[in-house]
Formats: structure tokens, C-alpha cells, sequence
């Protein structure tokens, strides 16, 4: 037995469920297997005093951060924090002391994990630098904004760069334990610990963890009236001069307004918008993937199947396959 030590960080106002999903994923796997796993997991603080979280449970540390120096630890997982203001904007908290703990935490342990918009605390301790990483979508510009050094990708539920793993949201976190699982025992059991938390089935890191409808809304009501426009009529061939018409404005501001508003060209937000609608197809419907590609406007199915693949890293079949609501 492999003995792997797993620490979770807590503070306050810290999220409830990154600091609960993680060790249920952890503690679950042992049903699923005849030795002991090795698992070992601690909540770690700056003291022993309970933790108030954001849900304002209290949860009581195991051990305080200066009570773990010289223990090998295999794994730390940090979960995030968040503050709202007046007009519901959220902004991820990062404490200094969390991350001078994590920071010395992370030299000796074999790999590092955020949890949602826990990983402003790493980007903070400079274990993002130069890696890809991703976050809660609310907070993706703010990480982008503030450390520039990190490759953002706002989009995949989790990501692994090396020894550094980074989730999405809060329900994102059993994805990314679950993928943590797999690195140490294999596929095969983390689909079992999958079944047992009742998930469709564990999903992969590629599946995007927003929807179109999800994505900032404009600030203009023009661009709100294309997406509708778009919207109704997803299967027709839609160009960048019909649109540009639709809105009155020519192509190269059309261009511009979309990056400004949205982040995207038009092009790629058409594109998003037929997979957005191809994926609630695959999962309610049995309609061919022939049928559905027609439907959403990509007419042949190599034409869906490109797109699934560039936007989640998967192929309609088998996102079907994961995620058909029965």
C-alpha cells in the first residue's frame, strides 16, 4: 500500500462543496476496491480554530499548516472564495497567508489541484506560471487579468499541465477528483466511484463547463437581437453579410462589435450556438446525428463532428454516449 497523503486547505469563507466533493470522491473509492487505497486526507488551516464557510457551516481543521512541515504530502487541494458586490459582480478572495502555505506546501508534494476559483490562490503563489489553467467562468477574466503569466482557458470543467490540475466550478470538482482517482488507479474504478455518486459518467477534461446562454450578456441590444436572430434560425447558412445587414453596421464592425461584446468573431459564435443546440439534441432526443446536423446547421455530420471536437474534445457519439438523459 502506497501511502498518499491528501491535504485540503480551508479558510474562511471558503466554499462548502470544494472542500466536502473532493475527500466523498476519495473516501468512495475504497468501496470499490479489496486493499486499502492509502488515502489519507487532512483539512488543513493557519490554526485549529473551526472554519466558517461561505454556506456558514463550520468545519472543524485536522492539522494547521505549520503541523504538516515534514510530512510527505502527496496531494493539496484548494478550494476557492468569493465576494460579491453591490451590483452581483463576483471576484475571487485570495488570503496571503493561504498562499505563502500553499506555496511551501506545493514544493514537496507530488501534484497540486484548484478547485473553481481556488485557482486564483496558486496563480497567486506562482504555481500557474507559464501553464494552462482554468477557473469558474465568472472569474476567468479577472485570473487573466491579474496574472498574466497564465495561460487562461475558461472553457474545459478541468485541466492537467504537468503536476498542476485546475477545475472549473463547484460541481466540477468531483470531475477533476475523479480524473485524479484515474491517474492513480485507472480508468475502470473512477467510472465505479462515478456510478456510486450517481453521475451519468465521469466526464472528460474537454467537456465545456458553460453553455452559450451562460456566456456574458451584451451590453448592447443590438448584438442581444443578432443572438436571437441566430438563434432562430440556426439551420439556415448564416453568413457574416447577412448578419452585418441584419444589423445595419458592414462586415468589419460587425467583426468588431463581436469580439468587443462576446470575445469572438461571428463565425465562431455561430458555430457555438449550433453545438450548443446539437448537444441538447444528443442528450433528450434519439435522432440520428445525420438529422441533427442538419437541424443545427452543420449539413453534414464530418462538419458537426469537427466542431465537437474543437470546442469539446469529443465526437457526438460519444458525447451521446456520456451524457443522454434517459
Amino acid at each position: 500500500m502506497v501511502g498518499r497523503l491528501i491535504v485540503v486547505v480551508l479558510f474562511e469563507g471558503v466554499d462548502l462543496l470544494d472542500v466536502t466533493g473532493p475527500p466523498e470522491v476519495f473516501s468512495l473509492l475504497q468501496r470499490e476496491m479489496d486493499e486499502p487505497t492509502g488515502y489519507e486526507v487532512v483539512l488543513a488551516a493557519e490554526t485549529l480554530d473551526p472554519v466558517t464557510t461561505s454556506a456558514g457551516v463550520r468545519v472543524l481543521p485536522d492539522v494547521t499548516f505549520d503541523g504538516l512541515t515534514g510530512r510527505r504530502i502527496d496531494t493539496i487541494v484548494v478550494p476557492g472564495a468569493v465576494e460579491t458586490d453591490e451590483r452581483r459582480q463576483v471576484r475571487a478572495v485570495v488570503e496571503p497567508v493561504v498562499v505563502e502555505a500553499v506555496s511551501m506546501m506545493a514544493a514537496g508534494a507530488r501534484r497540486v489541484a484548484s478547485v473553481c476559483v481556488g485557482a486564483h490562490v496558486l496563480a497567486a503563489a506562482g504555481l500557474l506560471d507559464g501553464k494552462r489553467a482554468t477557473t469558474h467562468w465568472s472569474t476567468a477574466h479577472q485570473l487573466a487579468a491579474e496574472h498574466p503569466a497564465v495561460r487562461v482557458d475558461a472553457d474545459p470543467i478541468y485541466i492537467r499541465d504537468d503536476n498542476v490540475w485546475t477545475g472549473a466550478g463547484l460541481t466540477a470538482c468531483l470531475d477533476l477528483t475523479l480524473a485524479l482517482v484515474a491517474d492513480d488507479f485507472g480508468e475502470e474504478l473512477a467510472l465505479r466511484v462515478a456510478r456510486q455518486l450517481v453521475m451519468f459518467l465521469k466526464r472528460p477534461s474537454g467537456q465545456s463547463q458553460f453553455s452559450v446562454s451562460l456566456e456574458p450578456v451584451s451590453t448592447t441590444r443590438r448584438i442581444d437581437e443578432l443572438r436571437h436572430y441566430i438563434a432562430g434560425n440556426i439551420a439556415r447558412p448564416l453568413t457574416v453579410t447577412e448578419l452585418a445587414e441584419q444589423a445595419h453596421v458592414s462586415e468589419r464592425q460587425l467583426t468588431r462589435i463581436f469580439r468587443t461584446e462576446l470575445g469572438m468573431t461571428p463565425a465562431a459564435y455561430i458555430e457555438a450556438a449550433r453545438v450548443e443546440v446539437a448537444r441538447q439534441r444528443l442528450e433528450t432526443s434519439d435522432e440520428t446525428l445525420q438529422r441533427i446536423a442538419a437541424t443545427c446547421g452543420f449539413n453534414t455530420v464530418d462538419t458537426l463532428a469537427r466542431a465537437f471536437r474543437r470546442r469539446l474534445d469529443t465526437t457526438p457519439a460519444e458525447y451521446r454516449n456520456r451524457f443522454r438523459i434517459v
